[in-house]
């Protein structure tokens, strides 16, 4: 009777077997760049979904990047914002940025793949 979203986190091993590793009923981290990537967000998706509403097809707008902004993170990805314009950066407010824990998220449009990731990899944020 699940109305929404639900995210399914899965493992994939080397020798092809599937692993659940959570089941979350709701909006999820690994979505996020549904915000800007396809034309219907998986929170606009979920509240859709809990209300009875009509869902629409979802389209994917643009194939994308997602990082996860960790405490560690925090400083270095505001520093470097006016270099990346038109990555999209998300923070989520957290009054003090601790290790290892989610502050934000950055999502980066992309048809290229590869090079985004050396590109991300260039920044030395996420060493």
């Amino acid at each position: 009777n699940l109305r929404g979203v639900l995210g399914i986190e899965m493992f994939l091993t080397e020798e092809g077997n599937i692993y659940i590793n959570e089941l979350a009923p709701r909006p999820h981290n690994s979505g996020h760049y549904s915000i800007e990537a396809c034309d219907l967000s998986q929170f606009e998706a979920h509240i859709r979904g809990i209300c009875n509403w009509r869902l629409p097809e979802v389209t994917l707008l643009s194939p994308a990047v997602m990082v996860n902004i960790l405490g560690q993170h925090y400083t270095d990805t505001v520093a470097k914002i006016n270099k990346k314009p038109k990555w999209h950066y998300h923070y989520y407010g957290k009054l003090v940025p601790k290790t290892n824990r989610k502050v934000g998220h950055i999502t980066i449009l992309t048809h290229y793949i590869d090079e985004t990731l050396a590109e991300i990899k260039e920044m030395r944020i996420w060493d």
